[in-house]
């Protein structure tokens, strides 16, 4: 079907700095804000409803400035680079719509945001040839590169667009003293609507302005109403005449206009189908709506051989067993043994449990993870007190310095890193959680860093209350997708009241001499695959490695005799636990045929498909397993 909304009516504007706006310029501008804002909160609906996820609120608001300073950078006279850099990577369906508008793809590619090779992805990735000429990666990582722009195009004025959340990040602060020491001429455009992911800065970070911070920094600040839009276009166009870094700060209602999400936290993700709907109906646009209507949700999980068919998400389990770790201490205790930071992920991280059973001990720290972490060390750092910290495992890679800290100061930190590996990840790439073993940075000699990854919620259940009360820094890993219960040979829950979590190498399914060493979301994958593969003759044994950084001596030295063994892992290949098994069995004697599987590609987006598209899925697991045992034949 074609995109139900016209953009043809979209009318290109030019304008010059030297120039004010007429009445006629104005309503033009209007109207191209309003079809937009209209064609946004469509697609990014039907993402919603096909179960993808996707972003509304952010795209929706800065489609005023996105409008205003594309019409300067059409006029090549003003030497604005015709780049729309965006430190907010969840705001990229403004990137999309644009690149529709400006003629680099065509508006029906819009009705493929976020699924599988349809190559928009929930951060902007490079692709020049559709329209994206930055990777934006996480948030707030996209100044500093800005800046390096700025020297390299010395003739132009440089656009970034901003957030009150990007800006918490200490990545900015740095970013903007450099702007200013270096007289870049770099203009930072803020959308400042008071919402982040999980609360209001004006609430969880008193004291904080977006303006004042970086008035402090030395660059030249404006405020706007985002409501004014003749009024936005004058102050963008004083911040651009401007030579050297400026900034603008708009005030506004996330999802002004949408009055279901306005102002609230549900604004920042994709606008329900319902609520879309109804906005679009009242816009007229009734093809919009049925198009809606006739949307499917992706295909649910299909059933895994060896596995229930109840399905659990650890990501959210974990704030369920904090909490009733946390409530064996005396209630007058807690506040001064516990501290549990959220890094405005509560709801995804299992944090919003906390909230709710212990909320005595939970702060909101907003969005600042390097922070958030040596924060809780510090915590941890007095004797008979814990740190908690939570975040998204691929913003893991943002504390390694600040983790060295936290050792050499013996804290104590328990600490929790959801969305690991690459399942269901339509934020694609920047958001793989796949290098874990970074973490493992330590010296050998004495340390107690661990790494956790249960397989289901029952093992997540069963390990908490031996990791809450370890020393050191213990990390915990969870998928974003749901796991299904591992069952026994005899269909009994694998991981269920009389299993005790010891942290040791896990026998899944007997067999003969070929073993499979996997965890976490791929452990139910690889018993899927080893019961097909035994109804062909072929019998691996199935080792679940829940800790993953130690390696287990009786595993090992059973090992040492087998004739092949496959690591299967959701991690990157390069970095994962492949790499340093192959090791541990060379140390431990071993002679056989080995193997490992991993992450080793970039992204396609989609959810469920990632694993497919990196080969790790049943079908690819069981065809290594049959290359190795043809190859020990020979």
């Amino acid at each position: 079907m074609s995109f139900p909304i016209d953009l043809s009516k979209y009318t290109k504007q030019e304008f010059s700095l030297e120039q004010e706006l007429n009445q006629e310029e104005l309503e033009t501008l209007q109207t191209n804000i309003q079809l937009v804002r209209d064609a946004i909160v469509f697609f990014t609906s039907v993402a919603a409803k096909k179960g993808l996820s996707g972003h509304t609120g952010g795209a929706y608001d800065m489609v005023p400035e996105a409008m205003i300073l594309t019409g300067f950078m059409n006029n090549s006279e003003n030497r604005v680079l015709p780049v729309l850099f965006d430190e907010a990577g969840h705001r990229v369906a403004l990137q999309y719509i644009f690149a529709v508008l400006n003629g680099h793809m065509n508006d029906e590619r819009l009705l493929e945001y976020r699924e599988y090779k349809g190559g928009l992805y929930g951060h902007p990735e490079l692709d020049v040839q559709n329209g994206i000429f930055f990777s934006s990666g996480r948030l707030g990582h996209m100044w500093n590169f800005v800046n390096g722009v700025a020297h390299a195009h010395p003739e132009h004025r440089i656009v970034i667009l901003g957030s009150d959340g990007s800006q918490m990040e200490g990545n900015d602060a740095e970013a903007a003293r450099y702007a200013v020491a270096q007289s870049l001429d770099v203009h930072m455009f803020v959308d400042d609507n008071d919402v982040t992911i999980s609360g209001h800065p004006s609430v969880y970070m008193k004291g904080f302005s977006v303006e004042q911070t970086l008035n402090g920094h030395g660059l030249k600040v404006d405020v706007c109403d985002g409501t004014k839009i003749d009024i936005m276009y004058d102050k963008i166009r004083a911040v651009l005449s401007h030579d050297g870094p400026t900034a603008l700060v708009t005030k506004r209602a996330m999802a002004e206009g949408i009055p279901e999400i306005e102002g609230t936290t549900d604004g920042h993700e994709a606008v329900p189908p319902e609520v879309a709907k109804k906005y679009l109906a009242a816009r007229g646009y009734t093809d919009a709506v049925r198009y809606i209507d006739d949307v499917q949700k992706g295909a649910a999980p299909k059933s895994y051989r060896g596995s229930s068919d109840s399905w659990g998400k650890v990501r959210n389990d974990f704030g369920i067993q904090l909490s009733k770790q946390i409530q064996t201490i005396p209630s007058e205790e807690r506040k001064n043994s516990i501290l549990v930071i959220d890094s405005d992920l509560e709801g995804s991280c299992g944090l919003q449990h906390v909230r709710k059973m212990t909320p005595e001990v939970l702060i909101s720290g907003g969005i600042m993870e390097r922070n958030n972490f040596s924060v809780a060390a510090g915590f941890g750092s007095k004797e008979g007190h814990q740190g908690v910290f939570a975040t998204f495992s691929a913003f893991s890679e943002m504390i390694i310095s600040e983790l060295t800290m936290a050792r050499l100061n013996e804290a104590r930190v328990l600490v929790h890193f959801s969305h690991s590996g690459v399942d269901d990840m339509a934020d694609n790439t920047c958001h793989f959680g796949v290098n874990t073993f970074f973490l493992d940075n330590a010296f050998q000699d004495a340390d107690t860093t661990m790494l956790y990854f249960p397989a289901d919620v029952n093992q997540l259940e069963a390990l908490m209350p031996k990791v809450f009360h370890e020393k050191g820094i213990r990390f915990i890993f969870s998928t974003r997708s749901a796991l299904p219960e591992i069952l026994a040979e005899d269909g009994s829950t694998y991981f269920g009241e009389r299993y005790r979590f010891t942290g040791n190498d896990e026998i899944i399914r007997t067999g003969k001499n070929i073993y499979i060493i996997t965890f976490g979301d791929m452990l139910y994958r690889a018993l899927d695959a080893v019961e097909r593969l035994r109804d062909e003759g072929i019998n691996p044994v199935l080792v679940n490695k829940p800790l993953l950084n130690i390696p287990d001596e009786a595993m090992m030295k059973r090992l040492a005799d087998a004739d092949a063994v496959l690591v299967v892992e959701s991690l990157n290949k390069k970095t994962g636990l492949g790499i340093r098994f192959g090791t541990w069995l060379l140390q431990y004697g071993f002679h056989g045929i080995y193997r490992h599987m991993g992450t080793n590609r970039p992204g396609q987006g989609g959810l469920h498909e990632q694993i497919l598209f990196q080969h790790l899925a049943p079908d690819d697991i069981m065809k290594e397993v049959k290359a190795m045992v043809q190859q020990s034949q020979n």
